[in-house]
């Protein structure tokens, strides 16, 4: 049974015109679960939810009907908020040191 991904959640302030490009790095960076799109005042204007362990040109091909709608907002607004939902990779867990098996010879018997 694998073990679950563990996440975390980034904020980034930047302007509408840097927007379309922040979210181009942000899905081939490959590792966003959700990308929400937030005007000053709080409000959720888009909200996208990503492919976990997508491959990179993959994912961005599956963005990029999602990058037009992107553009239009660029235009519309001056300063966003993206809220970035990462998804860490697990923790590798480290491998167990051998344990060293003491070899025994098997009893002999007693010639007499």
């Amino acid at each position: 049974m694998s073990e679950p991904r563990k996440s975390f959640t980034e904020q980034i302030e930047t302007t509408g015109a840097q927007l379309v490009g922040q979210v181009k790095r942000l899905v081939e960076e490959g590792n966003a679960r959700t990308i929400r799109i937030k005007e000053p005042d709080g409000d959720v204007v888009l909200e996208i939810n990503l492919t976990v362990g997508a491959v990179a040109g993959g994912a961005l091909a599956l963005a990029a009907p999602w990058l037009a709608v992107i553009g239009a907002i660029a235009a519309l607004a001056k300063r966003v908020s993206i809220e970035v939902v990462h998804t860490a990779e697990p923790e590798p867990v480290p491998a167990a040191e051998p344990v060293p098996v003491a070899k025994t010879e098997p009893p002999q018997a007693d010639a007499a």
